[in-house]
C-alpha cells in the first residue's frame, strides 16, 4: 500500500489534510516535525506535506526539518508555513509581513498558472483561504511563481524538476475552491498515486494482521454499544473468533432496545459475548444523586467494578483491545503534546488485567473510515450510523434525581422523537439530536381532567467538530408530528420544549 507521511507542523489543519488525503483514496500517516528522517524513510513514502504552523521560519527555536529532506528525491508539498520553509531551506527569504497588502486571512480571490501541474485542469482563478503573516521575500533558485493574489506576488511557488510544490493558502478547507483538486493534482500527477486505499483492502489487511500477532491468545474487549467499539469487536470477532471476548456492561442507561440490538448484532460471529445485566447496580449508586459530575463519576467508577467482577470470571487474557481511533492518536500523541493518551479508552481498568499488549485495530482509521469498515464487516445500519451518545448515557439527560421510571419515559420519548425524524428523513441532515427529561413539571389538560406531568426538552443541532453547534431547524410541521405523539403514546409527559440555543452559548447535552 502507498502512503503519504504529513509532518505535523503545529498547524490547526493537520487532520483534515489527512482526511482530504484519504479521501483521494491515498494512505497517509500524521508524525511530528521531529520524526528523524531514517524513520520516515522506512516508510518509503510517494510523497510528503508539511503542514501549517503559527510559527515564523527565520525565528530561532522555530520548528524545522533535516535538510536532507530535501535531496532525497521525494515529492514535497508545503502548505502555509511548510510552504515558507521550503523557501527558508532552499535559499529563499521569508520576512514579516511590513504592511496590510501582503498580509492575509480568510477568504482572498487567487489566481493560478494552470500550466503548473499542482493547478492543471482546475479555472484559472477561484477563492482560497489565506492565513498568514509572513511574506516570501525572495523565492528560491529554481522556483517559479505559479499563483497570486492582489496583495501578494507570491501565493505559490513550484520547482517542478525536483517536484517541491508550496502554497500559502489551505487547499485542504472547504473555503479554497478546488482545493481538494489541488491535492488530488499532487498525489496523482506529482507523487504517482495508485489509489489503492480502500477499506475493503484495509479490512482484509487488518484482520490478517491481528491474526498474526494474537497467534493462540485470547483478546478481551469492553464493549460499549457505540461506534468505535463496535466496529473494533466485529473486526477482531472476524480475525480470532471464540479467542475475544467481549463483555458488554448493560447499565440501564442506554436507549430504548439499545442493548437489545447490540447482543443480535454479534449473534453471527462465534465469539463469547457476555452481556452483564447491571441496572440495579447502577441505579442503586445513583439513587438520590443529582449532580451532573457526581453521576458521571459514579457511572465511571461502577463500570470498572462491573468490568473487574467480569474479568475475574474469565481468568488470563493475553491482549486488551480498545476502540482508540486516529483523531486521538492525532490530538493526544502529536506536537507539543505533553501526554499521550495510549490507554484513554480503557482509563482506570483495575491492575490485575494482566495483559501482554494492548490492540487498537481502529487506530489509524477516522470516523467516516470506522463507519465505512462497519459496513465491509455487515454491521447492521443502527449500529455504523449510532447517533454520538454520552458515556454516562440517559443519566446525563435525565436532569435531577434518577429513577427507572423517570428512565423509561424518557426512553419512551426519545424514541419517538428519533423515529420521526428517520421517517421524514430529516436524521441524516442532523449531528445529534435526543430528548431531555427536565425536572420541571407544569399543569395540563389531558381527558378534560387536570394533570401535573414532566416537562421533555427536544435537541437536535447541526456541526461539523462539535467544537461549536447551530440548533437545527427543523420543520414545524414535524415538531408538531413529534409533540402529538409524546404526549398521546408517552404517559407523565405533558409539556414540549424545543432547545433553539446554539454552542456558545449552551452546550450541546444539558448535563
Amino acid at each position: 500500500m502507498q502512503e503519504v507521511v504529513i509532518l505535523d507542523f503545529g498547524g490547526q489543519y493537520n487532520q483534515l489534510i489527512a482526511r482530504r488525503v484519504r479521501e483521494c483514496n491515498v494512505y497517509c500517516e500524521v508524525k511530528p516535525y521531529t520524526t528523524p528522517l531514517t524513520e520516515i524513510k522506512a516508510k518509503n513514502p510517494i510523497g510528503i506535506i508539511f503542514t501549517g504552523g503559527p510559527n515564523s521560519v527565520y525565528e530561532a527555536g522555530s520548528p524545522q526539518v533535516d535538510p536532507e529532506i530535501f535531496t532525497w528525491g521525494v515529492p514535497i508539498l508545503g502548505i502555509c508555513y511548510g510552504c515558507q520553509l521550503i523557501a527558508h531551506h532552499l535559499g529563499g527569504k521569508v520576512v514579516p509581513a511590513s504592511d496590510a497588502t501582503a498580509r492575509e486571512y480568510g477568504k482572498t480571490e487567487t489566481f493560478y498558472d494552470t500550466a503548473c501541474t499542482l493547478f492543471k485542469g482546475l479555472p484559472a482563478a477561484g477563492t482560497s483561504w489565506m492565513s498568514h503573516g509572513d511574506y516570501m521575500e525572495k523565492v528560491p533558485e529554481g522556483f517559479a511563481l505559479t499563483a497570486h493574489s492582489e496583495g501578494c506576488p507570491n501565493v505559490a511557488i513550484a520547482d517542478e524538476v525536483r517536484h517541491f510544490y508550496g502554497v500559502q493558502f489551505h487547499p485542504e478547507v472547504n473555503h479554497t475552491e478546488n482545493g481538494v483538486a489541488m491535492i488530488r493534482n499532487f498525489l496523482y500527477a506529482v507523487c504517482g498515486a495508485k489509489g489503492d486505499w480502500t477499506m475493503g483492502d484495509y479490512c482484509k489487511t487488518a484482520i490478517a494482521s491481528i491474526r498474526e500477532k494474537v497467534g493462540d491468545g485470547k483478546v478481551l474487549l469492553a464493549l460499549s454499544g457505540g461506534v468505535d467499539s463496535s466496529v473494533a469487536a466485529a473486526l477482531l470477532a472476524e480475525a480470532v473468533g471464540k479467542q475475544l471476548t467481549c463483555v458488554f456492561v448493560d447499565h440501564g442507561l442506554m436507549r430504548k432496545n439499545e442493548g437489545d440490538e447490540v447482543e443480535a448484532a454479534f449473534k453471527k460471529w462465534n465469539i463469547n459475548f457476555v452481556r452483564v445485566d447491571a441496572e440495579k447496580r447502577f441505579l442503586d449508586k445513583l439513587a438520590g444523586i443529582t449532580e451532573p459530575e457526581s453521576k458521571r463519576k459514579i457511572i465511571g467508577e461502577e463500570f470498572i467494578r462491573v468490568f473487574e467482577d467480569e474479568g475475574k470470571k474469565i481468568g488470563k487474557v493475553d491482549y486488551l483491545a480498545q476502540g482508540t481511533i486516529y483523531p486521538d492518536v492525532i490530538e493526544s500523541g502529536l506536537g507539543n503534546a505533553a501526554t499521550i493518551k495510549s490507554h484513554h479508552n480503557v482509563g482506570g481498568l483495575p491492575d490485575f488485567v494482566d495483559f501482554k499488549e494492548i490492540i487498537e485495530p481502529l487506530r489509524m482509521l477516522f470516523k467516516d473510515e470506522v463507519r465505512a469498515l462497519g459496513r465491509e464487516l455487515d454491521l447492521p445500519e443502527y449500529l455504523v450510523m449510532r447517533q454520538p451518545f454520552p458515556g454516562p448515557g440517559l443519566a446525563i439527560r435525565v436532569i435531577g434525581d434518577i429513577t427507572k421510571d423517570k428512565l423509561d419515559i424518557l426512553r419512551d420519548a426519545d424514541f419517538v422523537f428519533r423515529d420521526e425524524l428517520h421517517k421524514e428523513g430529516a436524521d441524516a441532515a442532523l449531528s445529534q439530536y435526543f430528548a431531555v427529561l427536565t425536572n420541571l413539571r407544569s399543569v395540563g389538560v389531558m381527558g378534560d381532567g387536570r394533570t401535573y406531568d414532566y416537562t421533555l426538552a427536544l435537541r437536535a443541532v447541526t456541526t461539523s467538530d462539535f467544537m461549536t453547534a447551530d440548533w437545527a431547524r427543523i420543520p414545524y410541521d414535524v415538531l408538531d408530528r413529534i409533540s402529538v405523539r409524546i404526549v398521546n403514546e408517552v404517559p407523565h409527559i405533558n409539556r414540549i420544549c424545543y432547545d433553539i440555543t446554539s454552542k456558545p452559548p449552551a452546550t450541546i447535552e444539558w448535563e
